[in-house]
């Protein structure tokens, strides 16, 4: 039986990273990282700044908490859907692609990355979690389907990280458009359409012609 006034349910400590980076987060696309506050963010978290600076230190430190927990997992299961797909490689880039435009689409992801375009000439921190924890490794898996696609015979000689930042690029070049010119009135592209017309003509270009 609970004392008289006691609250009827305390917040787990366990709980708490995950709270913070959620709400760092969100703060990150909302704000950006230099106007991003830590007292913001604990606000946001439910939590006092003093006790975020129990698992947080920093701000960069957030950022790659950020990085590790609330993004890199995504990429990290549609790695592991790639590497158990069985079927041909087109027909795994058509699954691929426009499932990472789905999560681009319904995440917090494209806010973060203009927010680390933007503002890497003054924390290059941010850039370098970036490439080593999303950028090289989206690559390299792109890259490798690609290559073994190659050994296969399914598609055409060339540098397979070529190809790959060919298919990546446009999606890029997306959510850029999404987060700096709708916002000021220029119309959205649809992301399931791009995804969907992009593979077809990249597809066009990479596959081996067969009898």
């Amino acid at each position: 039986m609970l004392p008289s006034g006691a609250p009827r349910w305390r917040r787990r400590k366990d709980d708490r990273p995950g709270e913070i980076v959620a709400a760092a987060l969100a703060v990150f696309a909302e704000r950006g990282f230099a106007a991003a506050r830590l007292d913001d963010i604990a606000a946001r978290a439910g939590v006092s700044k003093g006790a975020l600076y129990l698992y947080f230190e920093t701000k960069q430190d957030l950022f790659r908490a950020v990085v590790e927990e609330a993004v890199a997992p995504n990429l990290e299961a549609v790695r592991a859907a790639a590497e158990s797909f069985e079927g041909e490689f087109a027909a795994l880039i058509r699954f691929l692609m426009p499932n990472l435009t789905r999560i681009v689409g319904e995440t917090s992801i494209g806010s973060v990355a203009k927010m680390v375009i933007a503002e890497s000439r003054n924390f290059p921190e941010l850039a370098r979690v970036w490439y080593d924890d999303l950028v090289s490794k989206a690559l390299a898996m792109v890259s490798g389907l690609i290559a073994r696609a190659q050994e296969r015979g399914e598609v055409r000689p060339g540098d397979p990280r070529v190809y790959a930042l060919g298919l990546i690029s446009p999606f890029l070049m997306a959510v850029i458009w999404r987060e700096t010119f709708v916002p000021v009135g220029a119309p959205p592209f649809d992301l399931a359409a791009l995804a969907h017309q992009h593979v077809e003509t990249a597809l066009g270009g990479m596959l081996e012609r067969r009898p």
